[in-house]
């Protein structure tokens, strides 16, 4: 496999903790990785190969002038080496935006894309994943978009998570057909009558549904998704943070604490953002993980080795299949 690019400068805690995933994802794991950065901040790389980029686009910059205007910006060349075949994917903890715009600028779209989406994937308790989609790049969408986001998630449900039949479903206020905003309700009717390719569409689902084991694929619009995940993503810490306090409280409570520390420990891992490692852009034609800004050394090895798993798995491809059916 050709090696996965690494954004070296991207992200709260570049280049140190990148650099550290990044020889982890190589020396542990096999994964062949290519830093992209500044070559004179870059200590420890160990055997990493480094593609020298002069310029970093900041956590706070505009992506779209950014990218167009830093050509030789990391993020950018490290969504050329995918282009030009010299890497088989790309990771960035940094800018989102701009890693989403050097991505679609630089990989381009596939054919019959409508708008990239970002799938992220949401812990379910004692249970597969789910995938939830735009969660991000879209802040306004169109029905067809978001039958567009169903299809591809189902296909990156397949591939991602190994569900033979994702069930795809539109996040809604309530479970009616009638119930949502105008967009919901025409996305509703979009989404029945649209065609999935070893999937099925089953109807509404609510917030609470975000958690459970009741859906694969939970599609609605970038502004939305965005504010569900951030709501799921602060509801879990101050949940664990809730369980962690109440068991340091008194000395029965850390005793019975010292008993249920491996359940708890497996727990703590299955909520972990880290474990994860990073959101797919869909929709490009390439493998582009976008990791958390404040992304570590695991969440970046993890990361690493999500991408790798999607190219093996031929992701893009089977996207492209997708699409091109569905259109």
């Amino acid at each position: 496999m050709l090696p996965i690019a690494v954004d070296a400068m991207g992200g709260d805690n570049a280049p140190g903790e990148i650099v550290a995933g990044a020889r982890r994802a190589q020396e542990d794991h096999g994964i062949p990785v290519l830093l992209v950065g500044r070559p004179e901040d870059l200590t420890d790389v160990g055997d990493l190969e480094v593609i020298e980029a002069s310029e970093v686009i900041a956590m706070d910059a505009e992506p779209g002038a950014s990218v167009r205007r830093m050509k030789d910006s990391s993020l950018v060349r490290a969504a050329e080496a995918v282009r030009d075949g010299r890497a088989s994917a790309m990771v960035s903890a940094g800018n989102t935006g701009a890693t989403m715009a050097s991505a679609l600028l630089r990989m381009g779209r596939i054919s019959g894309v409508a708008r990239p989406a970002i799938a992220t994937l949401l812990p379910t308790p004692g249970s597969t994943p789910t995938v939830l989609l735009d969660s991000g790049a879209n802040a306004e969408c169109s029905p067809e978009w978001l039958v567009q986001f169903g299809q591809m998630g189902a296909v990156f449900a397949r591939d991602r998570l190994g569900i033979e039949r994702p069930r795809v479903a539109l996040l809604s206020i309530g479970e009616e057909p009638g119930k949502g905003s105008p967009l919901v309700k025409e996305a509703y009717a979009a989404l029945s009558a649209a065609e999935f390719v070893g999937a099925e569409f089953i109807g509404n689902v609510e917030g609470r549904d975000l958690l459970t084991d009741a859906v694969d694929v939970i599609v609605t619009d970038g502004f939305t998704g965005n504010v569900a995940l951030k709501t799921a993503e602060g509801a879990l810490k101050a949940l664990m943070t809730a369980l962690l306090t109440a068991m340091a409280g008194r000395p029965e409570a850390l005793a019975a604490a010292e008993v249920l520390s491996p359940e708890l420990d497996d727990l703590y891992r299955e909520f972990h953002p880290d474990t994860y490692g990073g959101a797919m852009l869909l929709g490009v034609r390439g493998v582009c993980i976008i990791s958390h800004g404040s992304t570590g050394a695991t969440a970046m090895a993890n990361a690493i080795l999500t991408g790798a798993e999607m190219v093996r798995a031929d992701v893009v491809g089977h996207l492209t299949e997708a699409v091109a059916v569905g259109s």
